[in-house]
């Protein structure tokens, strides 16, 4: 029989002991999202891995940080190799390690699926010094490879990336943004196009003397749009156009284009 659940519930370490003590053979597959990783067990005792580029002792600690996604234990499904040789002990006494590691870690990096960007050190002086492994990192931070995208080009696991990034986080050196899914294209290109008719009512109600201002909250939502803000931007948006036009214009014209903007936003769900 099957054996499943949710590893927000129960976390993958207490979930490896429980079957092994029975001295079971089988197979653990494991789904966050769109990721998944398979652990099998022979006679109770971890014998191979693998979680994406991960195989072995280092898929086993990738995959006991998961802090959410589901498990379920097939029982009689066999490795066709060996890629662990280490105790379940040993094995479950790291991925724990690690686990309270990464509850620290949680705090400012909340996924190695996020991207980091260097910040900006404008009207800071102070001398910035680095380690090696920051510097070896930051050769790698482009704003577009996530944390685990860095960790494969640098041939470091996930969490080694997320340790060293922590404290150059903490240090205000880097920031983390939220990586754009090429699956989010469509919704992105939709948002840009309603945000791009809201600024044309806005142009029309307001007129041209708030031309700048009205530019300039509109290249602020397509940025938002584009690092994953979805429709918080143009919601964001609207709202600097009523300000700006219960400035200039007064109430009734603000009313107007209030109007107007919940007709175009009607036309485009």
């Amino acid at each position: 029989m099957a054996f499943q659940g949710s590893l927000k519930e129960l976390p993958l370490p207490d979930i490896i002991q429980l079957v092994s003590v029975s001295g079971k053979t089988g197979k653990f597959t494991l789904t966050r999202d769109g990721d998944r990783g398979f652990i099998y067990l022979k006679n109770g005792q971890m014998v191979h891995a693998i979680v994406g580029d991960l195989i072995g002792e280092e898929a086993i600690y990738s995959l006991a940080i998961w802090n959410q996604g589901e498990f379920q234990f097939s029982p009689g499904e066999e490795p066709d190799r060996q890629t662990i040789t280490k105790s379940n002990t040993n094995l479950l006494m790291e991925a724990a390690r690690r686990l309270d590691e990464w509850r620290v870690l949680s705090k400012k990096i909340p996924s190695v699926d996020h991207v980091p960007e260097l910040l900006a050190r404008e009207n800071r002086h102070e001398q910035v010094t680095l380690n090696p492994h920051e510097w070896m990192l930051i050769t790698k931070i482009d704003s577009h490879r996530s944390i685990a995208e860095i960790g494969r080009a640098l041939n470091l696991s996930s969490f080694d990336v997320a340790k060293i990034l922590y404290g150059m986080i903490t240090g205000e050196l880097v920031q983390l943004k939220k990586k754009i899914d090429f699956g989010d294209d469509r919704e992105n290109g939709e948002l840009v196009d309603l945000a791009a008719r809201i600024r044309a009512v806005a142009e029309e109600f307001i007129g041209d003397s708030a031309h700048k201002t009205i530019e300039k909250h509109f290249l602020h939502a397509l940025d938002s749009i584009m690092n994953g803000s979805g429709p918080g931007a143009v919601e964001t948006m609207v709202q600097e156009f009523e300000k700006t036009a219960s400035l200039l214009r007064g109430i009734a014209v603000t009313e107007k284009l209030r109007s107007r903007i919940a007709e175009v936003r009607q036309l485009a769900s």
